[in-house]
């Protein structure tokens, strides 16, 4: 695993979109063979969007020939619903680049049947050769994407009913009124994120302090789904200084002399 320790949110966000910009470049996607990029939703991303906007804008990177796969999407949500996920990327990211509609890929949270679409998700995905690079954050219990705890660590795509914390955390984009929030979601899975050739885990603000210690210290367990990042060959974690606050400081000092010498 990889540990990248930011001193704010914004140099987190900057790191981030910057690497999504590197891989894109060294990847020289076409149309036959485009870039694959997992997407999150929710506070944390939003600077890494507003970077890639600005950086496209200055010519930069270009979005032609990437194909993105958000993780999730709430149940029973319209994508005109202003907390969709659909209509936030459309308004924090996907409007403002050269990304064709046709790559977008975000689960359909009105479905009458859900099986049948996590499944189409699934192999759409498989479709596309796999996930190239997966950008995602944490909630304050660990979870990524909506596998809350006690998810199966091999699980794929599904509908998941949501943890009180995760309804209480998510209230804030619901005007504070935990009786609007959605109860349930699709998402992908673990298993579904493991398989992802790079996955990057984002975190901020001391909230996210007690996931970030037991992702990176603690054991692999269901109970913090953080926690199998462990055992990707290729995962990276990049937080803030308030995120990394419950870190030991023997692993602090590690991952920061690395990337020292890195850089």
């Amino acid at each position: 695993m990889r540990v990248i320790i930011k001193d704010s949110a914004a140099d987190c966000a900057s790191w981030v979109a910057g690497y999504i910009v590197y891989r894109i470049k060294k990847a020289a996607p076409t149309a036959k063979k485009p870039f694959v990029l997992g997407l999150p939703t929710g506070s944390t991303p939003l600077g890494v969007y507003k970077e890639l906007i600005r950086l496209y804008q200055n010519n930069r990177v270009s979005f032609e020939h990437v194909v993105t796969f958000n993780m999730d999407e709430y149940v029973g949500l319209p994508p005109d619903d202003k907390n969709s996920y659909h209509y936030f990327m459309q308004e924090n990211f996907f409007k403002h680049v050269n990304i064709h509609p046709k790559n977008i890929h975000i689960l359909n949270g009105m479905t009458k049947d859900y099986a049948a679409e996590c499944e189409n998700y699934e192999n759409n995905i498989k479709a596309y050769g796999g996930i190239d690079l997966m950008i995602g954050g944490v909630g304050s219990d660990g979870h990524i994407a909506f596998n809350e705890p006690f998810s199966s660590l091999s699980s794929r795509t599904r509908i998941k009913t949501l943890a009180p914390s995760t309804i209480k955390d998510n209230s804030r984009f619901f005007d504070n009124d935990i009786s609007k929030v959605p109860t349930q979601a699709l998402t992908i899975g673990i298993g579904t994120i493991m398989e992802a050739r790079e996955v990057i885990i984002m975190a901020n603000g001391n909230n996210k302090a007690e996931a970030i210690r037991q992702g990176i210290e603690g054991n692999i367990n269901h109970m913090w789904t953080i926690t199998a990042l462990q055992q990707h060959q290729h995962g990276i974690i990049v937080c803030d200084a308030d995120a990394a606050s419950k870190l030991s400081q023997p692993t602090i000092e590690y991952f920061k002399s690395i990337e020292n010498r890195v850089a």
